[in-house]
């Protein structure tokens, strides 16, 4: 990328210092579940309409996400930022969200004034709920992210890493129905849900050694009756299965499913499922985007980046990396904490937070003026996507 270009960049983040970083003190001081953060949505999209931005509220019919845009010059790459904002409960913003919406917005702010001078266009997603039902899934299903060449977003974490990758994941829920008697005196006559549903947990455990490496089972039991004196006649539980790839990921629920129906069937109950929340896909990072952030990184003076990361978690950032290229590099908020922790949370509102938010708005912003820069880089990680998407 010329000099001039990268020096613009680091003169408009200082100019635009004291806006990122109240934007996000704000959100973090007023933390707001998923699908309720409506204050954090609102201020985001504000300070963005009053950069020029045209902005659609309550995109994708999710009444706290947006979608802002700005076009340039005719032509050109089409780049999106994404913002998250939703808290965690209990915890508040121990996850980093005040963050990452702030570093979204700050960096729109400042490609906006250099597509003054450029072809191209550039977008900022409001995408709530991250940490509950991930509206990115239901924004994809939309087809939000059409037409646009690049999605753009950090994540505060505990190690420097650029290319990450995420699990699949399915989250089922299995009911158990039976029949209700007596504990004692009609036992006979009752089906017991429960017992189909502890015989499942069974047979899941069973099932681990044979799925293969990649494969994890997370199950909890959500209801088991009501009395010891009555034969459940309901039983459920929910399970996060998660697998490396999609093959790997089907063939794991059917097994489950299979588990299941052998437990019913033993008791003589019935089972049905279905989905809880919302299928995520695995995290494809881009490798030319992964490349243009490390140089960002690079010019930023970060010099300690890991290698590639598989997050054993599921995020719902890997379902817009299957349509758009993408990346969701992690940047060092302190090595010691862990995310979801009252540590993290801490940390997310203090002067450190805020140095890595503002190294986050200088590489966001220095890694989409190289697309628009040389928009060939766009071609080729559209090729990448397609090479990647062929390998599932």
């Amino acid at each position: 990328m010329h000099e001039y270009w990268r020096q613009w960049v680091i003169q408009k983040a200082e100019e635009y210092e004291q806006q990122i970083v109240a934007l996000s003190r704000a959100i973090y001081l007023r933390p707001e579940l998923g699908h309720e953060e409506f204050f954090a949505s609102q201020l985001l999209a504000d300070f963005l309409e009053a950069q020029g931005f045209k902005v659609m509220r309550g995109a994708a019919g999710l009444p706290t996400a947006f979608i802002a845009r700005y076009a340039g010059r005719p032509g050109g790459p089409v780049v999106a930022f994404l913002a998250e904002y939703d808290a965690l409960p209990e915890l508040g913003h121990a996850c980093g969200h005040n963050l990452i919406g702030a570093a979204a917005a700050g960096a729109g702010a400042i490609v906006r004034g250099a597509l003054e001078h450029l072809p191209g266009a550039v977008l900022v997603y409001g995408t709530p709920a991250e940490e509950t039902s991930g509206a990115k899934v239901t924004m994809v299903e939309a087809g939000a992210f059409q037409g646009v060449d690049a999605a753009l977003m950090f994540h505060p974490g505990n190690i420097n890493a650029v290319e990450i990758s995420s699990l699949a994941m399915e989250a089922l829920e299995f009911a158990f129905l039976g029949r209700a008697a007596h504990a004692v005196a009609g036992a006979a006559q009752g089906i017991n849900a429960l017992e189909a549903l502890l015989l499942f947990f069974q047979g899941v455990n069973s099932l681990r050694p044979y799925l293969g490496d990649g494969v994890r089972l997370h199950g909890i039991i959500s209801e088991g009756g009501t009395s010891p004196n009555i034969i459940p006649e309901r039983a459920a539980a929910r399970f996060y299965i998660r697998a490396r790839q999609a093959g790997q990921l089907e063939l794991a629920v059917r097994r489950v499913k299979e588990c299941a129906q052998a437990a019913a069937a033993m008791v003589g109950a019935s089972v049905e499922w279905r989905n809880f929340e919302f299928s995520y896909q695995r995290m494809l990072s881009n490798p030319v985007l992964v490349e243009c952030f490390k140089r960002s990184l690079a010019f930023l003076g970060i010099s300690d980046i890991a290698g590639p990361r598989e997050a054993l978690g599921s995020i719902d950032m890997g379902n817009v990396s299957q349509v758009v290229p993408s990346i969701h590099p992690y940047l060092c908020l302190n090595p010691q904490l862990v995310p979801h922790s009252r540590e993290f949370a801490i940390a997310a509102g203090s002067r450190e937070g805020e140095e890595v938010l503002l190294l986050a708005v200088k590489a966001l912003a220095l890694t989409a003026l190289e697309l628009y820069l040389q928009p060939f880089l766009v071609t080729r990680a559209w090729e990448e996507l397609h090479r990647q998407a062929g390998r599932r």
